[in-house]
C-alpha cells in the first residue's frame, strides 16, 4: 500500500505557484509571453531536466497525435514538451495537488490548454479506461512506490495493445546501499528502488516487450547526482537549498560509487 498522505506531505508545498511565478520574474521572464523554453529550469523536475526529456522523446518516438498518459507529471514540464516539439496529446497525474495546480497555471500561460491536461491522481489507482492511451510516460515517478508490481499492470491496463511504455527510474546499482537524504527521501523508508535486472524483469512479466534500455546515470546530471543547481531552479523552490545542499552531498556518493542508476527504457505493449 503506498503512503499517500505521507508522499503528499513530502512533496506539497504552500504558495507553489506563486514562487514558481516570483522565481520566473527573478530570473528576467516576461510573465506575459512565456515560452515553452523559458519554463526550462522551472518545469522539468527530474534528473537531466529537459535534455533527458527528449532524450527519452527520441528513443519512444511519438507520432504527431499520439495519447499519452504522463503518470507522475509533476508541474507539466514533459508534458507540455511533448505537446509542442512532439505533438502530442498529454493527460498528466500526479498525486500532489500543489503541483497539479501549478502545472495548470504553467499550461494555462503557454495557451496549450487543448492539447495538454492535468489531472491529481494516484499511479497505483489510474482514473481511465482500458486501453485509453497510446502511450504511458513516467520520469522519477516511482522511487516512492514499493507495489510496483501493481503500478506496471496498471501501465498496461491503459495503454492499448501495440502501445508503448516510455520510463526515466532510478535504480538500486550495484555499489550497495543507497547514502540518504536524496530527492524523493530523507531515509531508506520511503525510497523503494530495485536493481535494474529485477525491474527489466518485472516490466517483462507485465507483458511489455523491450524495445531500449540505456544506463544514462552520467548524462542525467542533477542535484541527486551532486551536479551544480541553477540559482533559480525548481529544485531550489521545491527543496530549499540547506536540503539540496545535504542531497548534492549524498548525490555525489550515489553516483560515484554506483549506489543509484538512472535507467530510460522503452516498451511495446503485447
Amino acid at each position: 500500500m503506498m503512503d499517500v498522505q505521507g508522499i503528499r506531505e513530502y512533496w506539497g508545498r504552500e504558495r507553489l505557484t506563486d514562487a514558481i511565478f516570483e522565481s520566473l520574474a527573478a530570473a528576467g521572464k516576461n510573465l506575459d509571453a512565456l515560452t515553452i523554453d523559458d519554463l526550462t529550469a522551472t518545469d522539468q523536475f527530474h534528473s537531466g531536466g529537459k535534455p533527458a526529456t527528449l532524450r527519452l522523446a527520441r528513443l519512444a518516438a511519438p507520432k504527431p497525435g499520439t495519447r499519452v498518459l504522463d503518470v507522475g507529471g509533476g508541474f507539466g514540464g514533459p508534458a507540455r514538451t511533448l505537446a509542442v516539439e512532439f505533438g502530442c496529446d498529454v493527460t498528466s497525474l500526479d498525486l500532489t495537488e500543489s503541483y497539479v495546480r501549478a502545472a495548470e497555471a504553467l499550461t494555462a500561460k503557454l495557451r496549450l490548454g487543448d492539447r495538454v491536461r492535468h489531472r491529481v491522481g494516484n499511479a497505483l489507482d489510474l482514473p481511465f479506461e482500458p486501453g485509453s492511451f497510446d502511450m504511458v510516460w513516467t520520469q522519477n515517478s516511482g522511487m516512492n512506490i514499493a507495489d510496483k508490481e501493481t503500478l506496471y499492470a496498471g501501465f498496461h491496463r491503459v495503454v492499448r495493445p501495440g502501445g508503448r511504455l516510455a520510463i526515466q527510474e532510478p535504480m538500486a546499482g550495484p555499489g550497495g546501499p543507497a547514502i540518504y537524504p536524496v530527492m524523493w527521501a530523507r531515509e531508506a523508508s520511503a525510497s523503494f528502488l530495485r536493481a535494474p535486472e529485477a525491474m527489466r524483469t518485472l516490466i517483462e512479466r507485465t507483458r511489455f516487450r523491450l524495445v531500449s534500455w540505456d544506463d544514462i546515470t552520467d548524462e542525467a546530471a542533477g542535484p541527486s547526482t551532486g551536479a551544480a543547481v541553477p540559482a533559480h531552479s525548481i529544485q531550489r523552490i521545491v527543496m530549499g537549498d540547506e536540503h539540496l545542499e545535504a542531497i548534492r552531498g549524498a548525490g555525489e556518493r550515489n553516483r560515484l560509487e554506483r549506489r543509484i542508476v538512472m535507467i530510460q527504457a522503452v516498451f511495446d505493449r503485447a
